[in-house]
């Protein structure tokens, strides 16, 4: 097996056991999130790190060919984007800023009482 798919299989192995121990004990995080931490352990080996470090370059070199599917969706739709476009582009900006205000308000009440204990 070449090391790119060897490399593949680790992350997919990884993932697959970070899926079965999230729905196993019913943890609260995602499969491919408890994956991830578990990937974050494995690449302190070498055995783990050279084969996914040579599948992520090969996936890295082409990324542009997983956007291919989003420009065809976009052309798909694209008569709705014409009609709704501007209306779209205004919510999702209002919906950013307020979400970003939200943010900034509860880091102002939370944030006091953090300063007041660091000092």
């Amino acid at each position: 097996m070449s090391s790119a798919l060897a490399g593949f299989a680790w992350l997919l192995s990884l993932q697959t056991v970070g899926e079965l121990l999230s729905r196993g004990l019913s943890l609260p995080l995602p499969g491919p999130v408890i994956g991830m931490v578990l990937l974050l352990f494995a690449l302190g080996s070498a055995r783990v790190r050279e084969p996914v470090s040579r599948c992520a370059d090969f996936l890295l070199s082409h990324l542009s060919l997983l956007f291919v599917p989003v420009a065809v969706g976009v052309m798909a739709y694209l008569p709705l984007l014409r009609q709704y476009g501007v209306r779209l582009f205004v919510v999702l900006v209002v919906s950013t800023w307020i979400g970003l205000a939200v943010t900034v308000l509860v880091l102002r009440i939370a944030g006091p009482t953090q300063d007041a204990e660091l000092r």
